[in-house]
């Protein structure tokens, strides 16, 4: 088994225990990190598979023997500004929320906010 399948079945793993995390727990902040974690492992393993193999390189050096191709890597340095951005205004609104309703629990939120 090679290096490379190795660090995708490590980021197709983390991004499984994440989404694990956000379906288990009532903690809203741990539901915020998990969320991150995913989208940090599904961005880790689109770079791992942007990697191209064979190709002519477009900056030769001795033994490189692969390289990242540039457009996935563009969407990718998207992806990683949107998901900061996206993170930062679920914490703001989660501070807002807990400021409101005193709790972090997702059913007390709930049932806070039916009433």
């Amino acid at each position: 088994m090679s290096l490379l399948r190795v660090v995708e079945f490590l980021c197709v793993a983390t991004v499984l225990i994440a989404f694990v995390g956000v379906v288990l727990k009532r903690n809203l902040l741990m539901k915020i990190l998990c969320l991150d974690v995913m989208t940090t492992g599904v961005v880790s393993l689109f770079v791992v598979l942007s990697r191209r193999f064979g190709e002519r390189v477009p900056i030769v050096f001795e033994g490189v023997e692969s390289y990242a191709h540039p457009v996935p890597q563009a969407a990718i340095v998207t992806a990683i500004v949107i998901g900061f951005a996206t993170l930062s205004l679920s914490v703001t609104v989660t501070m807002i929320l807990v400021q409101r309703l005193q709790t972090v629990d997702t059913i007390q939120i709930e049932k806070k906010t039916r009433d």
